[in-house]
């Protein structure tokens, strides 16, 4: 009778877990947002790996919010997931979530942005300084080695630190070309105001880099609505559909970097089942960057 009262005990509390959301395995994944093709391309492709391997996974989207973030780290570690994959909002911000998820024997893989100041299981995504030279190089060749030109940043994303100083160095090479201005401009809107902002001050600016495409392609809008089509040449970082159609059919965007987000959302459900598995799994998993000047 014992044995019989303490297996239906156990099988109580086993269903109670489970109805509660207190008991999980397998992977928590929090992405930085869906409001932008890239992210909905690294989700899509979790998800797909995720189901062709049998493997469970739960997505969160942060929405650009890092508190929602924070929470939605949260919960994972009440879940007991095994494997934690994070786009950080914030690189800084995210650190007391992820040093929690630690601390509680969960395994943490960066897809896209870095953490800084601690050492994750695993980072996934593109190389990003090594994208911002050679978005520096198109830049450099488009101008002739001569101009003045102008950044829209988002600064507090270390993938997008990476990509600037890389820009920055790779217009070492390029004496004559001289940065005037850098503003943030984090979403369409607001990259929008910062390149009319730095076109109204600097009317003499040839060439905008932008973070993203969501930049680079506001940025573009700008320069045209600036009646300076002719004069100023943008560039992009990301790659996504609506950035390589802008570069086939307007002269104004004249390449961007291109990433690959279908790549980091499977190699991110591929590494964290290795860690599951046991195996040992690379501190660092770059992924080269292309780049698209047009058909």
């Amino acid at each position: 009778m014992k044995s019989i009262t303490r297996t239906l005990l156990a099988s109580t509390t086993l269903a109670l877990m489970t109805a509660t959301g207190a008991m999980a395995d397998g992977i928590g994944a929090s992405l930085l947002t869906q409001q932008h093709p890239f992210y909905i391309e690294i989700n899509n492709a979790m998800e797909a790996e995720a189901d062709a391997r049998g493997v469970p996974l739960e997505v969160s989207i942060a929405n650009q919010d890092l508190s929602k973030q924070l929470a939605d780290v949260e919960d994972f570690i009440v879940k007991g997931v095994d494997v934690l994959v994070i786009s950080p909002v914030d690189s800084q911000g995210a650190l007391p979530a992820i040093m929690k998820a630690k601390a509680a024997g969960i395994e943490v893989i960066t897809v896209d942005v870095p953490a800084e100041g601690v050492d994750v299981t695993s980072y996934i995504g593109t190389d990003n300084y090594a994208g911002g030279v050679r978005a520096a190089e198109l830049m450099g060749e488009r101008l002739g080695g001569e101009g003045k030109v102008a950044i829209i940043d988002y600064p507090t994303v270390q993938s997008v630190v990476a990509r600037i100083d890389g820009f920055k160095k790779g217009l070492e090479e390029f004496p004559g070309i001289e940065i005037v201005a850098q503003q943030t401009g984090i979403t369409r809107a607001e990259a929008l105001a910062a390149a009319q902002n730095m076109l109204q001050a600097n009317p003499d600016i040839s060439g905008i880099f932008g973070f993203g495409d969501d930049a680079a392609l506001a940025a573009a809008v700008a320069v045209k609505s600036a009646g300076l089509s002719e004069q100023v040449q943008v560039i992009g970082f990301d790659g996504m559909e609506e950035a390589r159609n802008a570069v086939d059919s307007d002269p104004v965007m004249v390449g961007v970097i291109q990433q690959f987000p279908d790549q980091m959302g499977k190699m991110a459900v591929d590494t964290a089942i290795a860690i599951m598995n046991g195996e040992e799994v690379p501190a660092e998993q770059p992924i080269v960057p292309g780049v698209y000047t047009g058909k």
